[in-house]
């Protein structure tokens, strides 16, 4: 196995160097490629370029900028002499920069633009040991002398790749012995978590940690060489830097795509990809398009969409019945189970499969010929969600992990995914369900998920205090999730043990599986259920304003003015009946789950307000953001 990640590079470069690593839009919206050749000598002409300004082993390296071939060079530039990444994208704030750039002891950043060096600039006095910054796009005359005076020294990204090409001419070698020193327990990156807890915490990840994962996920999401991925997620983020590291051990190529809907839909059509990976709410912005399309349709097409939707799902929840492609806690029950519905799923197919004729073809046609599948990691996938894709035959496959285990601990394989689980843990590591005390709980209990294994990071850089309330001296990390195993070791998530509301009462109630159930709504975009320390539960509703307005407009209401038409009442008593209709015993949840009052938020959620960069609600700044709904919840 490949000993660091620059050697991955280097290995695949030999084995197929001439086929497509990057792809990179151009102004007229094609895609350039890049063979894997081009990539990793980039990339060493890069690594050559910071040894050439005194850069080595052990070093600190900034690195802020969002998705393009320059990021996945110039951090296998980095960790080819040794030394770190720290990771940001452009939408990091001054005090991120100050806190990241600081705290990680950096001397050189390199920055995306101009934008990103005037951050740095306001913040210098924080961050008094940067004395470089190496910008991708070329700044203005104006920037550079406000750098020089402000005692930074500004480069060009091109021309540190010129210097080191002229480093590698007259030391011939010397970055490419850089590269073969390296070791499997070098420090890779430092990842400053996003958090929704409101401390960035700087995760310790080592070559070995990314690498490990490569021993199975690929048997797990299979790339060919020469396939193509498509890459919406923010590159700095673990997630979405392992799923690149996935992608180049199976020789496939990084489209770099936006995770906007019509702009997914244009390039799933011009580069045809094979796998993309993403976030839960771009599969639910996939899945909202293709209702809010049928519905605009209307008529006989939205009638038969709807009927052929039901069907497809009934048919398959009996199919994984019948195939043991569902959660199994009792074998016993499993093979009753798949004795009571192997008939209604044979009455079923023939009708399921004029609906993959007629109707589910076409949705499938959108994503190309090539499309294997989708992963979906960084929060729950909703049920809704998986069932839909399931029914109508694209694969979506949940993936779990988190920062500090590099990140993957488990994904659901391509091959045979069982429903409403994660999978098993990936061969690198094992998983164990605790209670309060740490005894091991048994099939089906609730309680804590614990991971131990290669993938499992160093620690947090320079918080041995923080590590150790995560990490046990015999390696067992806490995650603060919550969930169960099945009888065949697959793990079933249910929340984080933070985000436990305990009513006045003393019922604990776990948030998102209410969340995900109001989110089934069409008026809801997003939800936050609420009611720590209270005698109920209330919650925060994001209103999805088209659908809104359409209803509004068929039920001749005004809609103008959109604040005056949340207060209306007939929009009230809508939410209220979706509410009861989704939160109810019916549906599995308890009287004291039900939710007594919600406010209606005109605004939906933006990443670095009240989202993560990958789009997890940041619970901990609700409190401030919204103190008036809140308060007004609860009164």
């Amino acid at each position: 196995m490949d000993q660091t990640l620059p050697k991955l590079l280097r290995r695949v470069a030999s084995e197929h160097p001439d086929v497509p690593a990057q792809y990179t839009r151009l102004p007229d919206g094609n895609f350039e490629p890049l063979a894997y050749r081009d990539c990793y000598e980039a990339s060493l002409d890069f690594a050559a370029g910071l040894l050439s300004i005194g850069h080595g082993r052990g070093d600190h390296i900034g690195l802020i900028a969002d998705n393009r071939k320059e990021w996945l060079q110039a951090s296998m530039g980095i960790m080819a002499i040794g030394a770190a990444d720290v990771p940001r994208g452009c939408d990091a704030t001054e005090r991120d920069l100050s806190y990241i750039l600081s705290f990680a002891e950096c001397r050189t950043a390199i920055l995306e633009n101009e934008v990103q060096l005037a951050k740095v600039l306001s913040c210098r006095d924080s961050v008094p040991q940067l004395s470089r910054a190496v910008l991708m796009d070329p700044a203005g005359p104006d920037a550079v002398a406000r750098a020089a005076k402000a005692g930074v020294d500004v480069d060009t990204y091109a021309g540190l790749v010129d210097r080191g090409r002229a480093f590698r001419a007259a030391s011939p070698g010397a970055a490419e012995a850089e590269l073969e020193k390296g070791e499997w327990d070098e420090i890779a990156t430092l990842i400053f978590t996003s958090g929704t807890t409101g401390e960035p915490k700087g995760v310790m990840l080592s070559h070995g940690n990314f690498l490990c994962q490569l021993d199975e996920l690929p048997e797990r999401i299979v790339l060919f060489p020469g396939e193509r991925a498509l890459c919406v997620l923010p590159v700095w983020h673990s997630f979405e830097r392992m799923c690149e590291y996935v992608i180049v051990n199976g020789a496939g190529g990084i489209v770099y795509s936006k995770p906007i809907g019509s702009v997914l839909l244009a390039d799933f059509a011009k580069t045809n990809p094979a796998l993309m990976p993403s976030v839960p709410r771009i599969w639910e912005s996939v899945y909202d398009g293709i209702f809010r399309a049928m519905r605009k349709t209307g008529g006989i097409s939205w009638v038969l969409f709807s009927f052929f939707v039901e069907v497809a799902i009934l048919e398959s929840r009996l199919q994984r019945c019948v195939s043991g492609r569902k959660p199994v806690f009792s074998l016993s029950r499993r093979w009753i189970e798949c004795v009571l519905a192997l008939v209604p799923c044979l009455l079923l197919w023939p009708i399921k499969a004029l609906g993959a004729l007629l109707v589910f073809r076409k949705i499938r046609a959108k994503l190309g010929t090539s499309f294997r599948g989708g992963v979906s990691g960084g929060g729950a996938l909703p049920p809704n969600i998986d069932e839909f894709f399931w029914a109508v035959g694209i694969n979506i496959v949940e993936g779990y992990g988190l920062t500090e285990t590099a990140p993957v601990v488990a994904v659901r394989p391509f091959t045979r995914p069982t429903f409403g689980t994660i999978g098993t843990p990936i061969s690198c590591c094992e998983a164990k369900i605790v209670d309060e005390a740490g005894k091991e709980l048994p099939v089906g209990v609730k309680g804590t998920v614990m991971i131990k294994g290669a993938n499992v990071m160093k620690g947090y850089y320079r918080r041995d205090d923080l590590t150790a309330k995560v990490l046990s001296p015999d390696g067992w990390l806490d995650t603060g999730d919550l969930g169960f195993k099945t009888r065949d070791g697959q793990i079933i998530l249910r929340g984080r043990k933070k985000d436990t509301i305990v009513l006045r009462g003393g019922e604990n109630i776990e948030p998102l599986p209410l969340e995900m159930k109001i989110n089934e709504s069409r008026y809801v975009s997003q939800s936050v259920v609420l009611g720590q320390d209270q005698r109920y539960l209330g919650a925060l509703l994001v209103v999805n304003r088209d659908e809104l307005v359409a209803w509004a407009e068929e039920n001749a209401i005004e809609t103008g003015d959109f604040a005056a038409l949340l207060a209306h009442p007939q929009v009230r008593k809508l939410y209220e009946s979706e509410i009861a209709e989704l939160v109810s015993p019916k549906n599995g949840f308890k009287m004291f789950e039900r939710i007594n009052r919600f406010a209606l938020l005109e605004k939906p959620f933006e990443p670095g307000v009240e989202l993560s960069a990958k789009q997890e609600i940041m619970r901990y700044k609700l409190d401030s953001l919204y103190k008036k709904e809140i308060k007004g919840l609860f009164e």
